[in-house]
C-alpha cells in the first residue's frame, strides 16, 4: 500500500499569537517524530500551507511561514491553498493519485477546519485515511474548548467509513509507514 503524509498549516500565525494552538509545542513535537519517520521509510511528505489576500497567511509575511520548529526536507513536497479542502483547487490530487496512493496519513492544524476538510476530502475521493489523534490542534471556540473540539473530531473521523474507504485514528507513535 502506497502511503503519503499530509502536514496541513503548521504556520507562524497558528502557533504564536492570537491564533496559537493548543498545545502547539507537544504538536509539532509529535509533527516531527511522524515526518521523520515518514520520510526514513521513503514514505513523501506534504507540506501544505493555506494562503490569503489579506489576514494572517497573506504570502511572504511572517504568519504564513511554515512553522520555527516544524522539521522539514527539501525532499519534501509543497503545496499551497486558499480553502480548507487541502485538495480544491490545488495540485495535491495529481501529486498523489488515488490510483498510485491507497492510504494517506493526515496531521496538521486546524482540527476543525482544514484538517476536517481535508480528512473528509480524502475519505470521499476514495483514499483511505490515517488521522493522527494526536498530531493536529485548533483553539476554543466560545463554546468548546480546543481540547473537546479534537476530542470530539477524532470520535468524528473514526465514524467515518464507506464501501470505498476507510478512516482510522490512531496515536501518531502507532502509525507504521
Amino acid at each position: 500500500m502506497t502511503t503519503a503524509l499530509l502536514i496541513i498549516d503548521v504556520q507562524q500565525a497558528l502557533c504564536a499569537g492570537e491564533y496559537q494552538c493548543f498545545e502547539i509545542d507537544r504538536v509539532i513535537a509529535t509533527i516531527n517524530d511522524l515526518s521523520q519517520r515518514a520520510r526514513k521509510a521513503g514514505v513523501p511528505v506534504v507540506l501544505i500551507q493555506h494562503e490569503e489576500k489579506d489576514g494572517p497567511f497573506v504570502r511572504g509575511t511572517d504568519g504564513w511561514q511554515l512553522a520555527k520548529d516544524l522539521q522539514t526536507s527539501a525532499k519534501d513536497l509543497r503545496v499551497g491553498k486558499t480553502t480548507g479542502d487541502s485538495f480544491y483547487q490545488t495540485d495535491l490530487g495529481k501529486l498523489l493519485p488515488v490510483e498510485d496512493f491507497e492510504r494517506l496519513v493526515i496531521c496538521g492544524l486546524q482540527t476543525d477546519y482544514c484538517v476536517n476538510a481535508t480528512v473528509r476530502s480524502a475519505h470521499k475521493l476514495g483514499y483511505d485515511v490515517v488521522v493522527a489523534q494526536d498530531a493536529h490542534s485548533t483553539v476554543d471556540n466560545g463554546t468548546m474548548t480546543a481540547e473537546d473540539i479534537i476530542a470530539q473530531h477524532n470520535k468524528d473521523f473514526a465514524a467515518l467509513t464507506s464501501s470505498v474507504a476507510r478512516t482510522d485514528v490512531k496515536p501518531a507513535a502507532t502509525i507504521i509507514f
